[in-house]
């Protein structure tokens, strides 16, 4: 599984980022977790809106700062 965490480097980017590290170790899950930055990436990605979340090339977030209990759901039911 991969994860990407898309956003500018602002705060709550970076929150989306620490509530979906907890969200894996929680879990237990094998993913890549990425943060990307770049506007280049973010433009590429079809995302609207930061932070984004996308899942496996799936935006299933955006313009939020998801919790670990939000982002656990999408999680298993991926």
């Amino acid at each position: 599984m991969t994860i990407k965490v898309l956003g500018s480097g602002c705060a709550n980017c970076k929150k989306l980022l620490e509530n979906v590290e907890k969200s894996v170790d929680a879990l237990n899950i094998q993913a890549e977790v990425l943060y990307l930055t770049s506007y280049k990436d973010i433009m590429e990605s079809g995302l609207l809106k930061t932070p984004g979340l996308i899942i496996d090339e799936k935006i299933v977030s955006s313009g939020k700062v998801l919790s670990v209990e939000e982002i656990q759901k999408i999680l298993i039911n991926h």
